[in-house]
């Protein structure tokens, strides 16, 4: 494996999204919509301003489940098929490259780009509110961006995946947003109707579990659990097991559906 030739795949992917503004449009979009919640947020309370860092990152996790799985999935669902349809990739291998080389500078690339522009946008917002904010609240939102980036590059495998698999972009757009309909929408409705169903008879045990299947839900549970009163709040503390909440083991689950879909992509691109 030449790190040289990843490297410059990696580079172009990212400068390609510099270039067109990208990262910039996502980066204000993420600033715009933190602000708005960290000083508005409690509107319909009748209270305006910020009010509390716990009350933040709830509101900041609801808009980041919906928001950054998304634009992973747009991001990077043609990052192969695209150069297939525009008939580059044959040119691309013909290069001394490898397909692991060029799939994983390929991801590189594109992961940077998101995790620049979520940075980018949430650490604005941390600058503004660093005056209001102590050094244990600070490492909290620090640890929100960290999780957030792991969230994006996770859709983001997804994506590549969908890329190396669909037979052109229409169809690999439409997986895309299957995939963002599934794990962001259906699978927490399909998940509590079972156990509505079962009467929590058989999945009260494993539900935690079944949660660890989604990375929109092992993201909710890393930022959630470790703040008390919104914990309470969600109802986590009755249906989780704290021992489960571990930062380090949900770090470590969510690292795996970054490699997981990567790998599947990279055996298929393979073949």
């Amino acid at each position: 494996m030449e790190f040289r030739q990843i490297g410059i795949i990696a580079g172009k992917e990212f400068w390609d999204r510099i270039r067109n503004r990208w990262v910039l449009a996502v980066a204000l979009v993420f600033t715009v919509f933190a602000l708005a919640i960290a000083y508005f947020g409690g509107a319909q309370q009748g209270a305006v301003g910020f009010r509390s860092i716990e009350f933040t990152i709830a509101s900041l996790v609801s808009l980041v489940i919906y928001l950054i799985p998304l634009i992973a999935l747009i991001l990077g669902f043609d990052a192969i098929v695209g150069e297939r349809e525009r008939g580059s990739l044959d040119l691309l291998l013909s290069m001394p490259i490898t397909r692991f080389e060029l799939l994983l500078g390929k991801y590189l690339g594109l992961a940077a780009a998101l995790a620049f522009s979520t940075v980018a946008g949430f650490g604005l917002v941390a600058v503004v509110l660093a005056t209001q904010l102590n050094l244990g609240a600070l490492l909290h939102y620090f640890g929100f961006m960290f999780s957030s980036v792991l969230l994006g590059m996770a859709f983001l495998s997804l994506a590549v995946m969908v890329s190396v698999f669909a037979a052109d972009r229409t169809r690999a757009s439409g997986m895309a947003i299957a995939l963002w309909f599934f794990f962001v929408l259906v699978f927490d409705l399909l998940l509590l109707g079972a156990l509505v169903v079962t009467g929590d008879r058989y999945g009260g045990e494993v539900f935690p579990y079944l949660l660890l299947a989604n990375p929109a839900d092992v993201f909710r549970i890393l930022n959630i659990f470790a703040l008390d009163d919104v914990r309470s709040l969600y109802g986590l503390a009755t249906v989780f097991p704290r021992a489960l909440a571990d930062p380090w083991l949900l770090g470590l689950v969510m690292f795996a559906w970054i490699a997981a879909p990567l790998g599947i992509a990279t055996w298929r691109f393979r073949k």
